[in-house]
């Protein structure tokens, strides 16, 4: 066994940890508040997460307010999370995020990641392809790009010893006109985060070969 070795199981141990200690948390300490400078460093690290084209379509609002997490509450069908946790992350989606795509490709050029011919080739090819691609096939790819960085997120949280639970169950419609959320933004989900009062429940999962198959899928 190399000395690499040994370090590299440890890693791969705690990493496993949070995976298995993640859970849907829906008690919280109130008394718990997450600095904002500690939350910028979850939203940072979890911005890492993959994204079509790279082109990062989430935005988060962190209502960390509580009289603004009392007016999210009617809107999250009184889901008591809402108030207890330490913050709520809306996770949305901007449909117009090609306007961003000059100053990502020109960041990974500056990097030294790509020729500067190369990122001006992919804002060209993105742009138009952005300009005919049908509303719905943009919001299904921005819905799974969101849905990417808020796991990531969630498990973020996790290994620093936080808990969160992702709520699909608000009305968007009121959402939106409550926070002045415009047109460019989809609502994909709210992500509470805190410190547990009482753990989440452990849950069960279907075995893997109920949800696996190699090569095709057996007729019913």
């Amino acid at each position: 066994m190399s000395d690499s070795q040994p370090t590299q199981l440890l890693e791969q141990q705690l990493f496993f940890d949070v995976i298995r200690e993640r859970r849907s948390v829906r008690s919280y300490d109130p008394a718990v508040k997450i600095s904002r400078e500690e939350l910028t460093d979850i939203l940072q690290q979890a911005t890492l997460a993959p994204s079509s084209a790279n082109m990062q379509p989430w935005r988060f609002l962190v209502i960390d307010s509580l009289e603004l997490q009392q007016k999210l509450l009617p809107i999250a069908f009184n889901q008591q999370q809402v108030v207890e946790a330490s913050a709520v992350i809306a996770v949305l989606g901007d449909l117009e995020n090609i306007k961003l795509a000059k100053k990502i490709y020109t960041q990974a050029v500056d990097a030294g990641f790509m020729p500067e011919q190369t990122a001006n080739s992919f804002i060209e090819r993105y742009t138009s392809m952005h300009a005919s691609m049908p509303p719905e096939t943009l919001r299904q790819i921005v819905y799974t790009d969101c849905g990417l960085v808020s796991m990531q997120l969630m498990s973020i949280a996790r290994a620093k010893g936080y808990d969160t639970v992702p709520m699909g169950g608000f009305d968007k419609g009121k959402f939106i006109e409550a926070f002045g959320i415009s047109e460019r933004y989809a609502p994909v989900m709210l992500i509470a985060i805190g410190k547990a009062a009482n753990p989440g429940r452990p849950t069960t999962r279907l075995p893997v070969e109920d949800v696996t198959f190699f090569n095709e899928i057996p007729e019913e």
